[in-house]
C-alpha cells in the first residue's frame, strides 16, 4: 500500500493537506465564503470565546455542497452522463443536486420516507428526481445502491468516499484562516465525512488544536464505535438532529476519526432542543438540530474546553418550519445555569 503523509506522519487510504487545497481551488467559484462569527452570547455562557462556523449560510443550507461538488467536478463526463445517484437525509441531497445540475447531469437522490419537506423540495428544485424509500438514511442508501446498480448510474456516497471528505475539510483552512490559534474545534458527527475531513486537514495545519465531534445520544454510531474499536451498527435510531442520524460510521471516515479526532461525546435531544432554540432567541438564526449539537454540547459541560478559543461546526439550517412550532425542550434550567430558553 502507498502510504501518503499528513502533518508528516505516514497515513494509509486518506485524505491530505494537498487533496484538501487543491478541492478549496475546485469549490472557490461555487461555495460562500463567511468569516468566523464570535458570539459573545455564547461566550459568557460556555465560559469561553465561542466563534460560529455558519454553514447554515451555505448554498443549499449546510456544508454538504462542498463535498457533493468537489466529487461530482472530479467525475469523467462519461460517469456523470450515466446519472447520478445518492442517497441523504436531505443535505446532501442538495448539495448533490445542486452539483449535478451544474454540469447538466441527470440525478436520482433516495431519501428516508420521514425526510423534511423542505429538503425534499428543496433537491427536487435543483432538477433532481426524490425517490422516498425505508425509515433512516441506511435504508435509503440500500435502495439508492440498488437503484444505481439497476441503471448502470454513478454512485455518489454522502459521506465514505476520499473527494467529499476532501471538500468537507475546506472549512478547516477557512477556520484555521479566520481564527490560526484556534484551541479546539467542535463539529457535528453523522456518518463522519465533515469531521473526517476538518480534523484530517486541521491536524497538517495546526496539530496542536484539539477536534471533538457530537453525536446524538439516539445516534451515537461513531461514539459507540471508537470505545468497541470497531465500527458498530445500530439496531436502530431516533433524534431530532435528522442530519446526522445514521446506523454506522463509514469505512474511510471511521479511520480519520480513529486517527485525527481527540474525541467524539453525545448530547440529548433535549440538550439539542434547547441549543436550537438559544440559537433562534439569541442570534435570531434557524438551525438544525445536526447544527446545534455543538452548542449543545458546550451547554451540558461534555466537552473539557474552559477559557479556550473554541469554533463550533454550523453544520446546517434546513428545518422543516411545520415541525419546529411542535418541538420544545423539557422545561427545567440550562446546564449552564441561564434562563430557560
Amino acid at each position: 500500500m502507498v502510504l501518503k503523509r499528513i502533518g508528516g506522519v505516514p497515513v494509509g487510504d486518506c485524505v491530505t493537506l494537498t487533496d484538501v487545497q487543491e478541492a478549496a481551488v475546485r469549490l472557490a467559484p461555487v461555495i460562500h465564503r463567511f468569516p468566523l462569527q464570535q458570539s459573545q452570547t455564547f461566550s459568557r455562557m460556555s465560559n469561553n470565546q465561542v466563534f460560529l462556523k455558519l454553514e447554515n449560510l451555505q448554498k443549499t443550507g449546510a456544508f454538504k455542497i462542498r463535498g457533493a461538488y468537489n466529487k461530482v467536478a472530479k467525475l469523467s463526463p462519461e460517469a456523470r452522463d450515466r446519472g447520478i445517484f445518492s442517497a441523504s437525509a436531505g443535505n446532501h441531497a442538495q448539495g448533490v443536486a445542486l452539483a449535478a445540475s451544474r454540469f447538466g447531469a441527470p440525478c436520482t437522490i433516495v431519501m428516508p420516507e420521514g425526510a423534511p419537506e423542505a429538503k425534499i423540495t428543496a433537491t427536487q428544485g435543483y432538477g433532481s428526481r426524490v425517490e422516498l424509500a425505508g425509515a433512516t438514511y441506511d435504508d435509503a442508501h440500500l435502495h439508492a445502491k440498488r437503484l444505481c446498480r439497476e441503471q448502470g448510474g454513478t454512485f455518489v456516497h454522502a459521506f465514505d468516499d476520499l473527494d467529499v471528505i476532501a471538500g468537507q475539510g475546506t472549512i478547516a483552512l477557512e477556520i484555521a484562516e479566520d481564527l490560526p490559534d484556534v484551541d479546539a474545534v467542535v463539529v457535528p458527527v453523522g456518518g463522519g465525512g465533515l469531521i473526517a475531513g476538518i480534523a484530517a486537514a486541521l491536524k497538517a495545519l495546526r496539530p496542536k488544536t484539539t477536534v471533538y465531534g457530537v453525536q446524538a445520544s439516539g445516534a451515537a454510531s461513531m461514539a459507540l464505535s471508537l470505545r468497541e474499536g470497531r465500527r458498530v451498527t445500530l439496531p436502530g435510531v431516533a433524534t431530532v438532529a435528522d442530519g446526522i442520524a445514521v446506523k454506522s460510521p463509514g469505512e474511510l471516515t471511521f479511520d480519520h476519526v480513529k486517527r485525527f479526532v481527540d474525541d467524539v461525546v453525545t448530547v440529548s435531544d433535549d440538550a439539542i432542543l434547547r441549543a436550537m432554540y438559544a440559537f433562534l432567541e439569541r442570534t435570531k438564526m434557524l438551525v438544525e438540530g445536526a447544527g446545534a449539537v455543538g452548542l449543545a454540547a458546550l451547554f451540558e459541560e461534555v466537552l473539557p474546553l474552559r477559557q479556550k478559543k473554541v469554533v463550533l461546526v454550523v453544520s446546517g439550517g434546513n428545518v422543516d418550519i411545520a415541525k419546529l412550532a411542535s418541538l420544545h425542550p423539557m422545561d427545567r434550567p440550562s446546564p449552564v445555569g441561564v434562563a430557560k430558553i
